[in-house]
């Protein structure tokens, strides 16, 4: 039985592997709150679905960075953040461990949102100085509307956010027994900044436009329910949308491997045609 997931494998079985091509993952997570009822390090999950989605894909999964920037949680015991500078450094010295190699395929499997701004930083630096481009994959994004609709119909926007879906669905079917659906929490009414009532963690919206502040997790809601709902998650709707991401991803490889990373764009726009 081949494998996948890179920390599994010794040294010998990954120098044969890496001898034809192939995808690899470079999964990123958090440990943080997910509201008082599913487990904080969501890190897992990137890094299950990594090596499930690199066993489609016939890839292989690096292990996962299991700790993300989010400055937001600290005022929650029990999360681990990373300084916005310490995460790039990380992320760039995982992705030069295999470009020194030549194994210039990689794909960031993104299983936290707010890595994305570093990861663009971080990925456009080492653009400019290799010329390999390095996409990243936020995992919660590549959902699309219609499999929400399939999944949870009128409710769909409603139970998505922070505390709610698709994570608890996805903990509650990779993860059961670590599940406590007996400590799910209702979001409570939100505080005000300003006096104006706090619309998450990005700030409020004044007369209906939005005013950016540096809002604590914390100070929206004390279970940090910062959207969405639990009440729908099951293990049937986890495993949808695993299987969703899994395929997805998986043809996402095949696109990435039939393309030198060199020459990402192609068919450049001459001046006539601007």
């Amino acid at each position: 039985m081949s494998k996948h997931a890179l920390a599994a494998m010794t040294q010998a079985e990954f120098r044969e592997r890496i001898a034809r091509p192939g995808v690899i993952l470079l999964p990123l997570g958090s440990q943080e709150p997910q509201g008082p009822h599913a487990p904080m390090g969501d890190y897992r999950l990137a890094e299950r679905l990594a090596v499930m989605s690199a066993e489609a894909g016939d890839g292989l999964a690096a292990p996962a960075l299991a700790f993300g920037h989010a400055d937001f949680f600290r005022g929650f015991a029990g999360g681990m953040q990373l300084r916005p500078q310490t995460f790039a450094a990380m992320l760039e010295d995982m992705i030069g461990s295999f470009l020194d190699h030549d194994l210039n395929h990689l794909l960031i499997f993104n299983g936290h949102s707010a890595n994305a701004p570093l990861i663009d930083q971080v990925t456009r630096g080492i653009r400019r100085r290799t010329g390999i481009a390095v996409p990243s994959l936020n995992i919660w994004k590549a959902i699309p509307p219609e499999l929400w609709r399939d999944l949870y119909g009128e409710d769909a926007s409603s139970v998505r956010g922070h505390g709610g879906e698709p994570l608890t669905s996805v903990a509650t079917y990779l993860f059961p027994d670590e599940m406590r659906p007996d400590l799910v929490a209702t979001s409570a009414p939100r505080a005000r900044a300003f006096g104006v009532p706090i619309r998450g963690i990005s700030g409020v919206d004044f007369r209906g436009l939005p005013l950016q502040l540096p809002i604590d997790a914390h100070e929206v809601d004390a279970n940090a329910m910062l959207g969405g709902s639990p009440h729908m998650a099951s293990a049937a709707r986890g495993k949808a949308i695993c299987d969703h991401i899994v395929h997805h991803t998986a043809r996402l490889m095949g696109q990435l491997l039939a393309h030198d990373p060199r020459k990402m764009v192609s068919d450049l726009p001459t001046e006539n045609q601007l």
